[in-house]
């Protein structure tokens, strides 16, 4: 038996997207996929004092429409990692595990070098999973033979990586088409997202649980997991 799920490469991404890979053998960054202007690949949020912010990376614009997230380049004229980093003190440095975490992350954003996007999602994404104790292999779709269709990607991918099982999101069943799986003989999960439980968040108010995980991680640390299906998952 062996699990995959495939998703595009997330900026900081939220809690959610670390329990789906915790849950596979195999997750695959889908970083040949169209990069998207104003997504996810390149941008996520934290809570602050004053609401909601957006963290996000430039990217510099190219001339060719049809770029792939693999191929998006970060603004380096921008010194978006200092900004970063900065804002994320301004706002977590009254969090419980404030210290703790920067000894994490501080780095990531004090002497990175990458100048890819896809590089940067991954090299947070692989330090974050191992801070959470995440042993999943993270592999790239560069990988891979990739066929034009969806769906007969997906599943090819699967046949390829020699899985039995599919893991998704659910916001991919505005596409997929389960009974390529079914003649594959690859079974097809969706991952639930529900029921997570709140944590002790800064600044009161109105909780969010889609913020970045870097919110969930300054204020928990190592008690991260228990907020998490990650309770569950390696239970």
């Amino acid at each position: 038996m062996k699990k995959i799920a495939i998703l595009q490469s997330n900026y900081i991404p939220w809690k959610g997207y670390f329990d789906l890979i915790a849950s596979v053998d195999e997750f695959i960054l889908f970083d040949d996929a169209d990069y998207t202007k104003n997504d996810w690949r390149n941008r996520n949020q934290i809570k602050t004092q004053n609401g909601l912010q957006w963290l996000t990376i430039p990217i510099l614009s190219s001339g060719n429409f049809g770029q792939k997230i693999c191929e998006a380049c970060v603004d380096s004229r921008m010194n978006w990692g200092r900004k970063h980093w900065n804002s994320l003190v301004g706002n977590y440095k009254r969090a419980a595990c404030f210290d703790e975490i920067s000894e994490l992350l501080e780095p990531l954003y004090r002497d990175n070098t990458l100048t890819h996007l896809s590089a940067i999602n991954r090299l947070f994404i692989e330090t974050i999973c191992s801070y959470l104790g995440i042993k999943t292999t993270i592999s790239a779709t560069s990988d891979y033979n990739l066929l034009d269709e969806k769906t007969e990607r997906l599943v090819d991918i699967c046949k390829q990586a020699n899985a039995t099982e599919y893991i998704s999101g659910p916001a991919a069943k505005n596409y997929i088409m389960p009974e390529l799986f079914e003649v594959a003989d690859i079974k097809l999960k969706w991952f639930d997202y529900a029921g997570y439980q709140e944590y002790p968040q800064l600044w009161g108010g109105e909780f969010y649980h889609n913020v970045s995980i870097v919110d969930l991680l300054f204020n928990c640390g190592k008690d991260a997991p228990q907020y998490m299906k990650l309770k569950n998952l390696f239970a």
